[in-house]
């Protein structure tokens, strides 16, 4: 009898049986929305209640940080927690990511005795289908992406902890009917950021915008209100996030904090305080590992990102001085990486010669177009035309916190001679050690346009060519790089 009493104690403090313990995951994450772009992080005209609430009663991180500004590759440098070109597939609908070889941080759950569930858009660089014990097919998740994100928390069993990726397809072109329809916004609210032309084009471009936004705001709302019917609000840990900015020029794909930063609600009614924020640098490479942590996991070797955990108890603590991201194929040829350190931003692009206009946007997008025909006439200014430039600066340093648009640019600039040559250092330590490489342009995947000619844009499936990485088997390489300031 004292023997049972024994085991049944310590088979008591195991994870499994004492899986009702143990917090639950949501991880919302948006298509295509910049860090800016809800009212708790100083939107003035952009509702966005649900997402507000949510920050209200935890944490905003001021400084979180992609790994890159495109779809696919972003999403897939998520789950692995690994940079885009250690995933094996950098590149936008590259399907080179290895499930075997990469850590799937939602597997590690799933096979902690968490049920583990994808309703929305997958659009991943491989098959992850062994990390989730159900992913609703897209026609399920509807035009919005979040059609059964209620019904995905009705099913989830109740006698354990579950992990849920919802991701929407909000606010990704092209704009849908019913998200403007159930928008409130008007011409009125909208605000146009200082590089984008300020013309009838590109403010109706973001009125359809900022109505995808409130649309997922308010799918995040009802799942809120679903969780706290079933009396499992206060142990769900939520984290509200996008793949990359908003889908207009300067913004998505590009290095720059409208592109590469990333909105980011941490709440967790039973573990956070409320109204809590941080300034402290994190990456996405670091949302596995903290899901591990916070269920009891061990991290896996494979995995490049550090746990933010004490971040939860102590907004002023660090757990890291430097993120990195890089910019590869999306629909066109390119190869900038950025290191954020401090109050400093500073970019590297190895194909200057390239040009940096997303054009393929520029095809289906107002402002896009707007832009380029007000280009054409020499209307725009410096910050505008800056998409236009070619070739490329091959170097930027910018300090955004005197000039958070990064329009000035501090490379050339004496007094910053210091910084320029240690950031120099750290980019050429972290290509190194994660082993990031520069494909010669003839070998790169081509472009689907001619740089001269925008209207002569290819579509047609093309063959993937030589990527950041394939040289190095960059996909096998454990290194994280740099990411204390030693």
């Amino acid at each position: 009898m004292k023997v049972f009493l024994i085991l049944f104690s310590f088979l008591l403090c195991t994870p499994l049986l004492a899986a009702d313990k143990r917090p639950n995951f949501i991880m919302f994450i948006a298509d295509d929305l910049s860090f800016n772009d809800f009212g708790c992080y100083g939107h003035p005209n952009i509702k966005t209640p649900s997402v507000d609430a949510l920050a209200d009663g935890g944490m905003i991180f001021h400084n979180a940080y992609l790994t890159t500004s495109s779809c696919s590759p972003s999403r897939t440098s998520i789950i692995t927690s690994r940079y885009p070109h250690n995933t094996g597939a950098p590149e936008l609908h590259q399907k080179g990511m290895d499930p075997n070889v990469q850590a799937l941080y939602p597997r590690k759950l799933k096979q902690a005795g968490y049920y583990c569930a994808q309703s929305g858009k997958t659009h991943f660089n491989g098959d992850v289908s062994s990390a989730f014990d159900k992913i609703y097919s897209a026609k399920e998740a509807g035009s919005t992406g979040s059609d059964r994100w209620v019904q995905c928390i009705k099913e989830a069993p109740k006698d354990k902890p579950f992990f849920m990726w919802f991701a929407s397809k909000d606010a990704h072109r092209r704009w849908e009917e019913p998200q403007q329809k159930a928008g409130t916004h008007t011409l009125d609210d909208v605000i146009v950021p200082p590089y984008m032309f300020d013309g009838p084009q590109t403010r109706e471009d973001l009125l359809m915008y900022y109505n995808e936004v409130q649309s997922y705001d308010r799918a995040i709302g009802n799942v809120v209100a679903e969780l706290k019917k079933q009396g499992r609000y206060e142990n769900t840990v939520i984290f509200v996030l996008a793949d990359n900015g908003r889908p207009f020029p300067r913004d998505k794909n590009w290095m720059y904090d409208s592109g590469i930063k990333t909105p980011f609600v941490v709440h967790w009614p039973a573990g956070l305080k409320a109204k809590q924020k941080t300034s402290s640098l994190i990456s996405v490479l670091d949302i596995g590992p903290t899901f591990l942590e916070l269920a009891g996991i061990s991290k896996p070797e494979m995995m490049q990102g550090v746990s933010f955990t004490k971040l939860l108890k102590d907004p002023e603590a660090t757990v890291r001085d430097f993120t990195f991201s890089e910019r590869n194929w999306h629909d066109q040829r390119g190869h900038t990486r950025m290191v954020r350190f401090k109050n400093f931003a500073y970019m590297r692009n190895n194909r200057p010669e390239l040009l940096g206009f997303n054009v393929t946007h520029h095809r289906n997008g107002p402002a896009y177009i707007e832009l380029a025909q007000e280009w054409k006439k020499g209307n725009l200014n410096k910050a505008q035309a800056d998409v236009f430039q070619l070739p490329r600066p091959t170097e930027l340093l910018f300090d955004l916190s005197k000039d958070p648009d990064q329009v000035n640019d501090l490379s050339k600039n004496p007094e910053h001679k210091e910084m320029l040559e240690k950031l120099r250092k750290v980019m050429t330590q972290w290509e190194k050690e994660t082993g990031d490489t520069v494909p010669l342009a003839k070998d790169m995947t081509p472009s689907r346009h001619q740089d001269d000619d925008w209207n002569n844009i290819n579509f047609k499936k093309l063959k993937h060519g030589d990527f950041p990485g394939a040289a190095t088997k960059a996909s096998l390489i454990k290194d994280s790089g740099p990411i204390w300031d030693k």
